[in-house]
C-alpha cells in the first residue's frame, strides 16, 4: 500500500558508486524507473515542489560516525526541508561502525560548512538515529520544534559493539579497517599526503 514516487540521492549517489566530491545529477533510476534527485549537485536542498506529491520523507542511510562525512549534513537539510513544508520525516536508524568511542575536537562554528555543521567532535559516538534527535532537541536548524520526527531504533545495538559494515557506504571505503582509520587519516586531505582515493586501498 505504499508508493514509492521519487529518490533523493545524497554525495556518491543512490547507488553510491560517485566519487568523493563529484557532482551528482537528477536522473532515473534504471531498476525502478523512479527519478532520483540529487542532493548533491546543483542544490544539496530539497525544494518545497520536490516534496509536493510525498506524503512521508524516509532517510535510510548508513553513516561512519565522522562529522565530515556528509549524509549527516543532508540528513540535516532533509529535517530542515520536512519542518518548513510540513513533512513527516522517518529515519531508519543503523548501527555506527565507529559508535564505540567519542574523539577529535569539536567543531568552531565560525568554520561551518557542509562538512561539519554543528558542534560535535570528529568522531560523535552515536547513531544517525540519535544524531537527528539531538538535531531536533538542540533546535540546531529553523524550526525543529516543528518537525514530526519518527526514529525506528536499531534493535540490540550497543555502542560497545564492533560493527563491521556488510556493505561498503561509499566507493573508498572498502573495508572495516578503512572504516577506522577514516577519522584520521582524512584530516591528511588538507595537505599534499595522499590518503589513496582511487588505489585498491583508500584510506589504508
Amino acid at each position: 500500500g505504499v508508493r514509492l514516487t521519487k529518490i533523493f540521492a545524497p554525495e556518491h549517489g543512490f547507488r553510491g558508486t560517485a566519487d568523493a566530491g563529484a557532482s551528482v545529477r537528477n536522473d532515473r533510476d534504471s531498476a525502478t524507473g523512479l527519478p532520483v534527485i540529487s542532493l548533491y549537485g546543483s542544490s544539496k536542498k530539497i525544494s518545497k515542489a520536490q516534496l509536493a506529491d510525498v506524503d512521508l520523507l524516509i532517510y535510510d542511510l548508513q553513516d561512519v560516525g565522522v562529522r565530515f562525512y556528509t549524509y549527516i549534513s543532508t540528513l540535516q537539510y532533509a529535517m530542515e526541508a520536512c519542518a518548513a513544508h510540513e513533512k513527516p520525516l522517518l529515519v531508519l536508524d543503523r548501527p555506527n561502525p565507529n559508535g564505540y568511542y567519542v574523539d577529535g575536537p569539536v567543531l568552531d562554528t565560525a568554520l561551518r560548512s557542509f562538512v561539519g555543521m554543528q558542534p560535535v567532535p570528529v568522531v560523535y559516538g552515536m547513531t544517525v538515529g540519535e544524531y537527528a534527535q539531538m538535531l531536533r532537541g538542540e533546535r540546531w536548524f529553523p524550526g525543529a520544534e516543528k518537525l514530526q520526527l519518527t526514529v525506528i531504533p536499531c534493535e540490540g545495538y550497543r555502542h560497545g559493539d564492533r560493527y563491521p559494515l556488510p556493505v561498503p557506504p561509499s566507493p573508498n571505503l572498502k573495508t572495516a579497517d578503512a572504516v577506522r582509520y577514516y577519522p584520521s587519516l582524512c584530516l591528511f586531505e588538507g595537505t599534499v599526503v595522499s590518503v589513496g582515493r582511487g588505489t585498491a586501498t583508500p584510506f589504508e
